[in-house]
Order: structure tokens, then C-alpha cells, then sequence
């Protein structure tokens, strides 16, 4: 069955927001939103009626935040749409999706990143959680995608995935592990977060372990990836 990937709503802030008061633009947003920025520059909304029930958290000072409010606004009308079918379940349908921040390096150099854990139930077989990550490189003002994060000419899932493999493995105590025709597909690795320890890869049920792992992820050291990184 095909599973609808959707989230919340979102607006995010003016470039390079760091702690302290959130920027109006900010604020603006996320009321319009129905949410509320705290002290923690996390934006907090919710939203319910007798067909749905829509939960976000999302920190408002990642940079690029044309690309965060095209995504969630596309999947969070793809939710509510399928919650409004007329075979829709009696109890409404559920989706909370929570952005955590990530960042490496110091401002304003370095990188920052926001990855989305969104829980989904649609009234399938079983909830659904899988990642939504946004990567953006603050001195050189652009994304950082799977393809730009490492030197042209390299082979970066060579050195990735050993590590993947080893650390699904001890996570779900399968020892089958992953397929190698999975492990070596570069479309399986596009959610990712950067640290200053690690590369760190998110997972969705079903998109490296079997469906009933949940939804999983890894951290490769920076120190492994050292000679490959762009």
C-alpha cells in the first residue's frame, strides 16, 4: 500500500536566527499559522476537527525557508484532503510532525539543520513514521543535498553503508541487515542531519528494514567521512 507522506504547517525565519528574541517575520508566520514562537524559538501549533487532528513544533530560524513552507504546505493539504474522503474512518485521522535542529560549525560559518519526524495514522495497518531533513550550508548560502556533501568522483555509500549496515543490525537484531541492493542506493540516504561528531542518516519504516523495525537511523563519525566530504 502506497503510504501518503504528508506534514504539518510551517514558516520559518529570517536567515541565521540564533538565540534571543524571534524575529517578527517569524512570529507573524507562526501566528498565522495558529501557532505560538516560546522562549525556545520553537514554534508550537494544533489544530483539530471531527476529521483530523494536526499537531507541529518546528524551530523558526532555519534559513531556507521557502523550501520548508513549499514541502509542508503541499503534504499538509494532502492530509487534510485525505482525512475529508467519504470512506474516511469514523475517529479522525492523526498527524504530529516535530522538527529538531541540528548544527555544525560556528555561525556564520557551518551548517544548519532541521529534520522533521512526522508520525502519520490514516487508518492503514499500522501508523507510519518516516523523516523529512533539510541541510543548508550558512557561509556558502545554499542547500546541502546527498550529491553536494561529498568530493566529485568519490563513492560515499562505499564508506557509508558498512557503518549503516553494523548499526541497523545492533539496533533491530535482525541478522539478515540490510539488502546491499537498498544499502548502496543513494535515494535512501537524501534524510540526513550534519553535527560536528557525525553525519547522521534517517530511516522511514519500511525504507531499510523490514516495515515492523519502525523507523530507524545512523550516525556515520565525520572522522570516517573526513576524506570524502566536499
Amino acid at each position: 500500500m502506497r503510504i501518503l507522506k504528508v506534514a504539518a504547517l510551517l514558516a520559518a525565519g529570517i536567515l541565521f536566527g540564533w538565540p534571543g528574541t524571534a524575529p517578527a517575520g517569524a512570529q507573524s508566520a507562526c501566528a498565522d499559522l495558529g501557532g505560538t514562537v516560546g522562549g525556545d524559538q520553537i514554534c508550537r501549533g494544533h489544530a483539530a476537527n471531527y476529521t483530523y487532528m494536526l499537531d507541529f513544533s518546528f524551530p523558526v530560524d532555519y534559513p531556507d525557508q521557502q523550501a520548508l513552507t513549499d514541502y509542508l504546505t503541499q503534504t499538509r493539504e494532502g492530509f487534510i484532503n485525505v482525512s475529508e474522503m467519504p470512506d474516511s474512518r469514523d475517529k479522525p485521522y492523526v498527524l504530529d510532525a516535530k522538527g529538531t535542529a541540528y548544527r555544525s560549525g560556528t555561525p556564520p560559518r557551518g551548517t544548519q539543520s532541521v529534520v522533521f519526524e512526522v508520525y502519520q495514522d490514516v487508518g492503514g495497518t499500522r501508523p507510519q513514521t518516516w523523516y523529512k531533513a533539510f541541510n543548508y550550508d550558512l557561509s556558502k548560502r545554499a542547500p546541502v543535498t546527498f550529491d553536494t556533501m561529498f568530493k566529485p568522483g568519490t563513492e560515499p555509500l562505499d564508506v557509508i553503508f558498512p557503518v549503516v549496515q553494523a548499526e541497523l543490525q545492533k539496533q533491530s537484531g535482525l541478522e539478515d541487515g540490510v539488502p546491499p541492493g537498498d544499502g548502496l542506493d543513494p535515494a535512501n540516504y537524501q534524510n540526513f542531519a550534519l553535527t560536528d561528531d557525525a553525519v547522521i542518516f534517517f530511516f522511514g519504516q519500511g525504507e531499510l528494514l523490514p516495515e515492523t523495525a519502525g523507523a530507524t537511523q545512523a550516525a556515520v563519525p565525520r572522522a570516517t567521512l573526513a576524506p570524502i566530504l566536499a
